[in-house]
């Protein structure tokens, strides 16, 4: 049996029932709790700890990879970058999620295509 959504292969007893998809666990987790780049309250929280104890704000290695790629090309495709740091989108998209509430990177639109950059 195979997810619906990423085609990985799955057991009977792994599948994951969600609006009539047989998903694996991770897609059934994005299904569930997608990431949300636009969120008030994220931003918010993020911006307080940074003031508070910003010594011990630390990014993991794909988050400091993605910001040195950015740096370098001053912008690139969510495709791209997934791609260059060898992860899917979805992981891609979370990881995109923590750096914009900490208003480290931004997305705009470019001739129709969504670029991520830094803030």
């Amino acid at each position: 049996m195979k997810c619906d959504r990423c085609g990985t292969a799955i057991s009977e007893n792994e599948k994951m029932e969600y609006q009539g998809q047989t998903l694996c666990e991770d897609c059934y987790m994005d299904a569930l709790s997608p990431a949300k780049t636009c969120d008030p309250w994220a931003v918010y929280s993020a911006k307080s700890f940074q003031k508070k104890d910003a010594a011990k704000v630390e990014l993991t290695e794909i988050q400091a990879s993605l910001l040195q790629i950015l740096k370098e090309t001053g912008g690139a495709e969510p495709e791209v970058l997934a791609k260059k740091l060898n992860i899917s989108l979805s992981d891609l998209e979370r990881e995109i999620a923590t750096l914009r509430h900490m208003e480290k990177v931004r997305g705009e639109l470019v001739d129709g295509k969504r670029i991520i950059r830094l803030w």
